[in-house]
């Protein structure tokens, strides 16, 4: 039995190291702000299956990485369909916040539009409690309070935390792989500390988007630009962690009608580049937060979503899951004399926490003050 164990604690350490080997090409690639981490997941999650039936009392692996995107990404249309159950659900939250369960028109396009070409569902899939401090609570809700499930969708909260801690787990050996490049670019051992502060984190947040179909080519909206369903922006958190985009008419997936649609990133160099990756993979942006701590040895991605644009496109809607991995609410961060983004927002000792800088920018993406 116990030569049993240790065999399979050594077949878990070796995948490990082997996830680690899969994704240190984000040493290359972080220098384009835009990492692209291709885990071979579906065949590692096989292996990790059976070494965890040897060790853990018998406990599997339930789902797949494939499956569990077909099962969790098929929910968007269910999830649009209960739009009204979902707005009475969440009604007289006011103090709610935003990036907190349904919201639909709450961001502004880059015409300064409310953007209502897509609906999203947010919640955090690593705690639903992530504190019970009435404090932070009230400063800030987006963050602190509990999750919310609706019951008339009970298989999305099985789902939604799932991918999304597979996407955490992901996304932390990835903070791995960038301390160990900011450190050398650095020369300071001790420069990087990605991977400990989203590890202590509780901050983290998970995102179902659901980009709604059009219907008319004549509504007034330039769906033949690069940012059509979605505008230029970089994320304010460190990493953010993402499924590829499935493409659905009337619930059914299809291939993309449109080769050019789809999410776009800009390079260091300021080339637009679009992102192409499988079902099984993930792809992980830098954020902003990760940028300004690492002293621009990584640079935030700006990037876009293209709607598809032609004759075929009517009726098309795009579904995909994003995992915002940040710092804690009350993480304090120290911020350089000189920043490429919010310069205006940091305060004259240069030090915020996550939650105050987060705060600050409400009014800038949503047009409120902060």
């Amino acid at each position: 039995m116990e030569s049993a164990r240790n065999e399979a604690e050594d077949t878990l350490a070796r995948i490990e190291n082997e996830l680690r080997a899969a994704l240190a090409f984000a040493q290359q690639e972080a220098k384009y702000g835009q990492v692209l981490a291709e885990a071979r997941l579906r065949e590692l999650e096989t292996t990790c299956s059976e070494a965890k039936t040897n060790q853990a009392e018998n406990k599997t692996l339930k789902v797949s990485k494939v499956e569990l995107q077909a099962i969790f990404k098929a929910q968007g249309d269910q999830l649009i369909s209960l739009t009204t159950e979902l707005q009475e659900f969440y009604a007289g939250e006011k103090e709610r916040g935003y990036n907190f369960g349904w919201s639909h028109g709450k961001e502004k396009l880059e015409s300064g539009k409310a953007d209502l070409f897509k609906g999203s569902f947010y919640a955090n899939p690593i705690s639903d409690t992530p504190t019970t401090d009435e404090v932070a609570i009230r400063r800030y809700p987006s963050y602190c309070r509990p999750n919310k499930w609706s019951d008339a969708l009970p298989e999305l909260e099985v789902a939604f935390k799932a991918l999304g801690k597979l996407m955490w787990e992901a996304g932390l050996m990835l903070a791995y792989h960038c301390d160990q490049y900011v450190s050398k670019k650095m020369k300071d051992s001790n420069a990087g500390n990605l991977e400990q502060m989203l590890q202590r984190s509780r901050c983290h947040k998970g995102r179902l988007l659901y980009y709604f179909p059009r219907y008319s080519r004549h509504s007034g909206d330039d769906i033949s630009s690069i940012s059509s369903w979605c505008g230029w922006h970089t994320d304010n958190g460190s990493l953010t962690g993402l499924t590829c985009g499935l493409y659905t008419r009337d619930g059914v997936k299809i291939t993309s009608p449109d080769s050019a649609a789809g999410l776009y990133v800009k390079t260091r160099n300021d080339e637009i580049v679009k992102v192409v990756f499988e079902e099984d993979e993930l792809a992980y942006q830098i954020g902003e937060t990760a940028e300004i701590l690492a002293g621009r040895c990584l640079c935030a991605t700006p990037h876009c979503v293209q709607a598809p644009n032609s004759e075929k496109a009517l009726g098309v809607a795009r579904s995909t899951f994003a995992l915002f991995l940040q710092p804690d609410w009350d993480e304090k961060l120290q911020f350089p004399a000189e920043i490429r983004h919010h310069q205006e927002l940091i305060s004259p000792n240069r030090t915020l926490t996550f939650g105050e800088f987060s705060e600050t920018l409400i009014g800038k993406y949503y047009h409120e003050k902060s």
